[in-house]
């Protein structure tokens, strides 16, 4: 996750009272983040393009496609190497609202996840159609239905 206002990511560790403990992927130190912090998840963002949001884990895949698993260029580089960078990557990445200091947090991420063995881009299972012929037999009920009570008539 992202923290407004720290540099770095953050791995959530738990609920506090009036906010969340975090540890820091760089050092491990565990900090308290207020309710009132502005915390984002990496799945939660996006990264404007001309046509649409691209979401951060697809940026992810490609800069690693890219990069053949290694490395991007240091987040210290110049601006000019950085955005060439970032339109080999995303190239319909939209000019007026992805900032420089967006690309270079971007380029330090993927760097942390990659030296952190966390970038990971398995296929998401496909859902198989539900059929509705069966090809098994139903399996057998190991205990018996339970028998309807009769209501008996009370004398009275």
């Amino acid at each position: 996750m992202s923290v407004s206002g720290q540099s770095g990511l953050f791995r959530f560790i738990s609920q506090g009272r009036n906010g969340i403990i975090v540890e820091a992927f760089s050092d491990k130190k565990r900090s308290f983040i207020n309710a009132s912090s502005k915390v984002s998840s990496l799945e939660d963002i996006a990264i404007f393009t001309s046509e649409e949001e691209v979401p951060l884990k697809q940026v992810l895949k490609n800069i690693f496609d890219m990069e053949k698993g290694g490395p991007a260029p240091d987040p210290k580089s110049s601006p000019e190497i950085l955005k060439a960078f970032m339109e080999k990557v995303l190239p319909s990445y939209d000019q007026d609202r992805v900032y420089l200091s967006d690309i270079k947090k971007l380029v330090s991420w993927y760097n942390t996840l990659l030296s952190l063995n966390m970038l990971t881009f398995e296929e998401e299972p496909s859902a198989e159609p539900v059929s509705e012929a069966k090809d098994t037999p139903e399996p057998e009920q190991t205990d018996p239905p339970a028998k309807a009570k009769s209501k008996k008539p009370r004398k009275p």
